[in-house]
């Protein structure tokens, strides 16, 4: 089975091990990377457009927010998703991040379940033949952009 890969936004060191840990036990995720501020996850997210998964946005980080975050994936392949996962899951926050394009919202502290859950989602839909197709066209499109 493929794993999910998986890029974290969080600024925490805590309950980023945790994350990791947790979310590679459970779920069949990969984290491939991480970032703590705005500016270097939307780099990374950038410079790896088509050959990630999923993404795990907090809200506050050290530098800018997971909205930033978000706001700067809105042209993202369809089978690549983005969740928040924040201690401020309000209806509003939820409205706010829905808007600018995240797949989910979850409580970091009584959602953590319900993520799992997700994450096993997304692992199981990799399988079908279209999104696996869509992810190989979107990696040869990134790659054919990088050449000189």
């Amino acid at each position: 089975m493929k794993k999910l890969i998986t890029y974290l936004v969080e600024d925490n060191t805590t309950i980023l091990d945790n994350l990791i840990e947790t979310l590679s036990e459970m779920a069949d995720v990969k984290v491939t990377a991480h970032a703590a501020t705005q500016a270097e996850a939307s780099r990374w997210l950038d410079l790896h457009d088509g050959t990630w998964h999923l993404a795990i946005v907090d809200l506050f980080l050290k530098q800018g927010s997971g909205l930033g975050v978000l706001a700067g994936c809105q042209h993202r392949e369809s089978y690549q998703k983005i969740v928040v996962l924040t201690n401020y899951a309000t209806a509003e926050i939820r409205l706010r991040a829905t808007a600018l394009g995240a797949d989910a919202v979850f409580d970091k502290s009584t959602e953590l379940d319900e993520l799992i859950v997700y994450c096993r989602q997304q692992t199981a839909n990799l399988q079908e033949t279209q999104v696996q197709q869509a992810q190989h066209d979107a990696v040869q499109r990134s790659r054919l952009a990088a050449e000189p």
